[in-house]
């Protein structure tokens, strides 16, 4: 059972580059699913704590008013030597104790004891079992399987084999991730031994992401034939749009170059990756099933009756 409460729907946001930010977080956190952005969306650690506190001042202002307790938010770090924000970001992570922190590129137990010191829950997001491993050595609440299809940096295993591979050494909360867009599939999540979904793609395509006209349209003109999965564009493959590639002047050679990482210095290294993704744009395979943009409250909405019925399928498959 995951640590997670006040959920409406057993779905997590992801955290996306660029494209996340405290209108979709407090959207979705309304919605009654967890909301969360990357840290480093804001440039400073002082502009990331006043997200922090924009999203809390909201969601009790909700509360207040509405008498509903909104799903929690979460915060991605990036947990890596050359990101020399990760400290001062824990603190303010640790001063207003946001109830869910997900971790990547790194499971380290200190970060994970100082996010359980105040009672919040620690996500890390893996692609290998020797990943998963070492995070469930870290003491991580969670483990979020990025596999095939999915948007990002994503990974190449079956979700099936990943689950159940995973599910063999570790009882705490696994989330899914790869092709969630329906509530059909967030079902099928959990039927395959899964805790939790976790989505990305389908939130580009909301009115309150942080994405172009532009780039959301694309997403409507996909299909999942149209995803590159490439390490060109920052050395770590992640799953990229063909029309974005194309319009870049990125051909097929060069996107299936084979590209080591290189993060070098974090500050250059992030305006470089900042650069790349936001014109280059990425997106997984489930893709083909969006065909327009929508408010969080109109998708959270669809997605829950969805996942209804086709709960009410399976146990209709029992009689």
């Amino acid at each position: 059972m995951h640590t997670l409460t006040h959920l409406k729907l057993p779905l997590v946001a992801a955290p996306m580059f660029l494209i996340s930010n405290p209108k979709l977080v407090i959207e979705c956190c309304k919605a009654g699913i967890a909301g969360t952005f990357p840290a480093l969306n804001q440039r400073t650690t002082e502009g990331f704590e006043a997200w922090v506190t924009e999203i809390q001042t909201e969601l009790e202002k909700f509360e207040q008013e509405t008498g509903i307790k909104p799903a929690p938010f979460g915060v991605n770090l990036i947990v890596h030597p050359t990101n020399e924000r990760l400290m001062a970001d824990i603190q303010v992570i640790i001063k207003h104790r946001v109830p869910l922190v997900i971790t990547s590129l790194g499971a380290v137990s200190q970060v994970v004891d100082a996010v359980h010191s105040y009672g919040g829950i620690v996500y890390h997001d893996v692609i290998k079992k020797r990943h998963a491993e070492k995070a469930a050595e870290a003491g991580v609440d969670g483990l979020i399987l990025v596999c095939a299809g999915a948007g990002g940096h994503a990974g190449l295993l079956n979700p099936m084999a990943f689950v159940g591979e995973i599910r063999t050494f570790f009882d705490k909360t696994v989330l899914l991730s790869g092709c969630i867009s329906r509530g059909g599939d967030i079902a099928a999540a959990l039927a395959m031994g899964a805790d939790l979904a976790y989505a990305g793609t389908v939130f580009i395509n909301t009115r309150e992401a942080a994405a172009s006209a532009e780039y959301q349209e694309m997403i409507c003109e996909s299909e999942a034939k149209d995803i590159v999965y490439t390490a060109a564009i920052s050395g770590v493959h992640a799953n990229f749009l063909l029309k974005s590639l194309q319009k870049n002047g990125i051909t097929e050679e060069q996107w299936s170059r084979a590209a080591k990482i290189d993060f070098g210095k974090e500050l250059d290294a992030a305006q470089a990756e900042a650069k790349a993704w936001k014109t280059v744009w990425s997106a997984g395979q489930g893709v083909g099933t969006l065909k327009n943009v929508l408010p969080v409250s109109d998708l959270i909405r669809k997605m829950s009756e969805d996942y209804r019925a086709a709960v009410l399928k399976l146990d209709q498959s029992l009689a």
